[in-house]
């Protein structure tokens, strides 16, 4: 457990912005969680690895952090296993355990920065998984009452990138645990092109070679953020009617477009970037990678607040060139 005063969070955003918190407060049980809130300063947020998070300024309130560790079965049967895990977990530590473990879901999560309880906020996704489509149940405390409750993954309400935490129930609970259903039979999911090209001759590979090829091709387009800052995606894939990507597809018919669910279709962020020419842009402390347009990083000696006004730069241009609103996968504080 931690407890202190105008604290640090240079090592809690990946970033690396060097903002303050004016109370933090780190806890490594539910019991210690519940114990403090009646006595916490508010306003509280929550966070995990700090990979999803771009503080604008100092934090006027507490900061609270999960240290909440453990991996264990809580049940299993032929076809699947019941993993719980604590919300402090590191999530790639987690995905490493279960692919050592033989069980299939989690493998294509492989490499995402993080907590255990951050993916269920976020819903985390990539190479055709979200984090939704394995987690079973999620536990967590009420603020207000200190209650621990149970929610399924239905009431979790996981839609693209978000939950029901991170939108009606942001700041009402925090998550503790998360349970997650994994098969114990081969489920190969390869519907992403990068793994359809990597694996094209080999159509049924084992896990650990899919999470190997997925680290490698994260490795190849994502900074290391101990060198260089960011968080990784920052802007979420804009889903569109179909007369808005019949309109694109006139002038761009090659550009990446996806159907989805309700007639939808969903657009590349980062080819709608590289179109608009942002890769590898640069402004004072803060730029665009150049390995990858979507993802924005910051050099060192910068501010979360020139960290904003490049994001502003940047969807001006794809509104003005596409007619397309960018909107921000980060979740801004401040």
């Amino acid at each position: 457990m931690v407890k202190a005063e105008h604290y640090s969070l240079q090592n809690y955003n990946t970033f690396g912005f060097p903002v303050i918190t004016r109370y933090f407060f780190e806890y490594d049980s539910e019991e210690q969680l519940k114990r403090a809130l009646p006595e916490i300063h508010r306003p509280i947020f929550n966070i995990g690895g700090g990979s999803n998070l771009l503080f604008l300024d100092n934090y006027n309130g507490t900061v609270i952090h999960s240290a909440i560790d453990g991996i264990e079965v809580v049940n299993q049967d032929y076809n699947y296993v019941y993993v719980k895990a604590g919300s402090g977990v590191i999530w790639d530590d987690f995905v490493e355990y279960t692919v050592r473990q033989n069980w299939w879901g989690a493998e294509n999560l492989s490499f995402i920065p993080g907590q255990v309880g951050s993916s269920a906020v976020q819903n985390v996704g990539a190479y055709g998984v979200e984090a939704k489509d394995i987690i079973y149940q999620v536990e967590a405390v009420d603020t207000d009452s200190l209650q621990t409750v149970i929610l399924s993954n239905g009431e979790c309400r996981f839609s693209y990138r978000s939950s029901v935490f991170k939108a009606e129930l942001k700041d009402k609970y925090v998550i503790t645990y998360v349970t997650f259903k994994l098969s114990r039979k081969p489920k190969p999911v390869l519907t992403n092109n990068s793994l359809k090209e990597r694996f094209a001759a080999i159509p049924y590979p084992f896990i650990k070679e899919i999470r190997n090829a997925i680290i490698e091709i994260r490795q190849s387009k994502l900074p290391d953020v101990s060198q260089l800052g960011s968080a990784g995606s920052f802007f979420k894939n804009p889903i569109v009617d179909k007369s808005c990507a019949d309109r694109l597809l006139q002038s761009y018919p090659s550009m990446p477009c996806f159907a989805t669910d309700g007639g939808m279709f969903k657009l590349s962020a980062g080819w709608l970037l590289e179109t608009a020419g942002w890769r590898g842009y640069r402004s004072g402390n803060v730029g665009v990678y150049d390995k990858h347009a979507l993802i924005l990083v910051h050099y060192g000696g910068g501010t979360g607040k020139e960290m904003l006004s490049l994001v502003g730069k940047i969807q001006k241009s794809v509104r003005d060139k596409f007619l397309i609103e960018l909107e921000p996968e980060v979740i801004f504080i401040g």
